[in-house]
């Protein structure tokens, strides 16, 4: 079964385009890794600085190689203080299916 992961990353007031910037960078080469089903990148529309990726995962080693993968270490470093604080990651689980 399919990992769905939710990530809320909420950039600081006046850093919002250097952040969107760094994340749209990881969409790429994060959909052509192996074990990537879906990728995709939003932002709020009640609050700019929240940005948001709903994902899914073949299982749980494929997004712990993903966290530690060049192009997310490179976001990282290209937003630098950007971030207002670590980003927010939710596994999912479904409850509406048997």
């Amino acid at each position: 079964m399919p990992l769905p992961v939710v990530a809320v990353i909420t950039a600081k007031p006046g850093s919002e385009d250097l952040v969107r910037e760094a994340l749209s960078e990881l969409v790429p080469p994060t959909r052509d890794e192996s074990g990537c089903l879906a990728y995709s990148l939003y932002r709020s529309t009640e609050d700019p600085t929240v940005f948001v990726t709903v994902e899914s995962w073949r299982e749980a080693d494929d997004l712990a190689a993903h966290m530690r993968s060049e192009h997310i270490a490179a976001a990282f470093a290209k937003a630098g203080d950007g971030f207002a604080g670590r980003p927010v990651i939710h596994s999912l689980e479904a409850l509406d299916e048997a």
